[in-house]
């Protein structure tokens, strides 16, 4: 079934397929000490720079979590956007597995400014109170909209000053990057960010993630908290050995590039109705808006995709690496049919 909920409903690039086949041949050994392993590691240093000293997991909730315990303890906040995906879709795993408050921030459009922020720095040294050490962010945000390089800069650099961390989750980096026409490392390690957890499975990967520390104080511990997180993958070679082509030749940026070109398109043809109303900018691959109920009822008989907002009828579409002109020329068709 072609669908626009998400893309993590796409399929796995043959490339990396390839790649899985390849590695799936005689034994290797175990948790990590493998050949492919060492070579993506090698890669994601390419990529991010000598800083970057990266730890293999299993999934995105697990990165996160992961990565937040790398940088807390038990009596630190957390801060992120109140549609933050650790606050709203992990079932509350990175709360549980460091002990820290989560402390939420409305915002419009899912970004966090250093405004924003500096309202939450409060209470440092009173022990009644959590102290506030990391700020979470997502590129791109759970809204589909982009922090730019300067933006990220200027989050990172109110951190530092106060002697706290930024976090990024990853999921969707190579669609900001695209969006942006910026490098990974850019957008990342050069801005400030100090951990990422860095994903491809939205983007043609089959699963797995890595969490990448950009400094040795951060990245000393991760080896552990990876172990105890229940994120150590015995057969490591099959999580790391897509990160291989995922990287080589800008597979990565390819994939993303169509992902958002898509998105773009369906966008287009979605503004020609004027019964649809766009609730964020399009500047990945997910698109939101607000569409009249007698449409979305008929719209849904024949498409699956998610309710961003159901009391004000806001829908959400995601584009994937993999949809096709004709995925968005049989949508095209069906909106000329409802709205006819």
């Amino acid at each position: 079934m072609r669908s626009f909920a998400s893309d993590n409903n796409s399929g796995v690039h043959p490339l990396v397929m390839d790649a899985l086949l390849k590695a799936n041949v005689d034994h290797a050994v175990g948790y990590g000490d493998d050949n492919w392993t060492h070579a993506a590691e090698k890669k994601l240093k390419e990529v991010f720079g000598e800083k970057a000293t990266p730890f293999f997991v299993f999934n995105g909730t697990g990165a996160n979590s992961v990565a937040l315990q790398a940088v807390t303890r038990s009596f630190n906040s957390i801060l992120c956007a109140e549609t933050a995906h650790i606050n709203v879709d992990e079932c509350g795993a990175p709360g549980r597995m460091t002990g820290c408050a989560l402390v939420s921030i409305p915002t419009s459009d899912g970004k966090l400014t250093p405004e924003l922020i500096k309202a939450r720095l409060h209470n440092f040294g009173v022990c009644h109170h959590s102290q506030p050490k990391v700020v979470y962010i997502s590129q791109v945000t759970e809204l589909g909209t982009v922090y730019t390089i300067d933006e990220v800069k200027a989050v990172a650099d109110l951190l530092h000053a106060h002697s706290m961390y930024l976090h990024m989750d990853g999921a969707r980096l190579a669609n900001a990057c695209a969006y942006l026409k910026c490098s990974m490392k850019q957008l990342t390690v050069d801005a400030g960010v100090d951990i990422l957890s860095f994903g491809g499975t939205k983007n043609g990967m089959m699963m797995g993630e890595a969490v990448i520390a950009f400094s040795p104080e951060i990245a000393e511990n991760l080896m552990y908290f990876r172990k105890q997180s229940a994120q150590l993958a015995s057969k490591m070679r099959y999580l790391s050995a897509q990160f291989i082509p995922y990287l080589e030749n800008d597979l990565w940026l390819v994939n993303a590039v169509k992902a958002n070109a898509a998105a773009i398109k369906l966008s287009n043809i979605l503004k020609q109705y004027p019964g649809i109303v766009f609730t964020q900018k399009v500047e990945s691959n997910a698109l939101f808006f607000t569409i009249p109920t007698d449409a979305l009822r008929k719209l849904q008989e024949e498409y699956y995709f998610y309710m961003w907002n159901e009391e004000r009828n806001e829908a959400r579409l995601v584009t994937s690496w993999d949809t096709t002109d004709e995925d968005i020329s049989k949508f095209e068709e069906s909106l000329k049919t409802i709205f006819k």
